[in-house]
């Protein structure tokens, strides 16, 4: 019933053109955001046609006898348009595991996409790989959002750190100064826990480059001084904290509190959610409660991230 192809760069242009008009894409899908990274990974992303139509698509990749939702992904699934039904899914769903097995695999790893990047319903996966392929909960991740029209007031210990900021005279600019930031960034992370920044500067400077509306960067300064900084990734129904880091200095001083002041209550108002991202540690599934608490601080609540198992047979 279903047409099931392995994607290969001749259908960059028309995959690309299908996550921009699909319910559940974002621009993380988009060939020219997970490209940047190909040499990592064994890309082994399919493209589902039904009746001669492009019907859904599958960012994915291969490690040995796994076939996994893309591992350099937030999220992955199934990328849909407004047209997909739920008994249309459970049916492909059937076929995808015989085209698997087929290929050689012999368990598959699966990530949703969550509910918030949703413009329209979209659990039809959800559904279908409870039905047809026994998934089992492998990994639950724990993610902290806002919703804007019940947004929370905030805690008295960020009212007070913004209120610090603000008689500090900090001043908040959008900025496209990625190299200042990323200073901040690796030598925070480098002291705090020892690592990086998933991405490299020239990796982000290239992707901000070819997503300029999507990736955005806010400084917080003083007197031309980078005390702080976070990069959001848009997409239509949420922006989310993709990296935010301090100084010492601006730690002290409330930095990242008024800069996100400016991004939640003001220049992001209109967009539905505002997301913090993931809170465990290092997928063990154990809370980082330090980070929790201060996400909690500004409003936030918690929401789950998803990630499926199945054995093919």
């Amino acid at each position: 019933m279903f047409e099931i192809i392995r994607y290969s760069s001749e259908h960059a242009d028309e995959w690309n053109v299908f996550v921009a008009a699909s319910k559940n894409g974002t621009f993380l899908f988009d060939r020219r955001y997970m490209d940047y990274h190909s040499d990592r990974f064994s890309d082994h992303s399919l493209m589902v046609y039904y009746e001669g139509r492009l019907y859904g698509l599958l960012p994915a990749n291969e490690e040995g006898d796994c076939w996994a939702s893309h591992r350099g992904l937030t999220y992955g699934g199934l990328i849909m348009d407004a047209k997909v039904t739920a008994a249309l899914t459970v049916t492909f769903f059937r076929e995808l595991n015989e085209y698997l097995h087929q290929q050689g695999f012999r368990r598959v790893l699966y990530k949703c996409i969550p509910w918030i990047y949703h413009q329209l319903a979209a659990e039809e996966d959800l559904y279908a790989i409870s039905q047809t392929c026994d998934a089992r909960l492998a990994e639950r991740d724990l993610g902290t959002v806002i919703i804007q029209r019940n947004a929370i007031r905030w805690e008295r210990v960020r009212r007070r750190a913004l209120k610090r900021a603000q008689d500090a005279g900090i001043m908040v600019e959008r900025s496209d100064d990625l190299a200042a930031f990323w200073k901040v960034l690796e030598d925070n992370l480098a002291l705090k826990y020892d690592s990086k920044p998933v991405h490299t500067l020239e990796e982000m400077t290239l992707l901000k480059s070819r997503f300029p509306e999507n990736i955005v960067l806010y400084l917080a300064k003083r007197d031309g001084e980078v005390l702080s900084g976070i990069l959001l990734y848009v997409t239509a129904q949420v922006a989310r904290a993709q990296y935010s880091s301090a100084t010492p200095q601006g730690k002290q001083l409330g930095a990242i509190d008024i800069t996100y002041d400016r991004i939640i209550n003001q220049d992001y108002r209109h967009l539905p959610y505002f997301e913090f991202g993931t809170s465990a540690l290092d997928h063990t599934n154990h809370i980082n409660e330090s980070l929790v608490f201060q996400k909690e601080g500004f409003g936030g609540r918690t929401f789950c991230w998803d990630r499926y198992e199945w054995e093919i047979a």
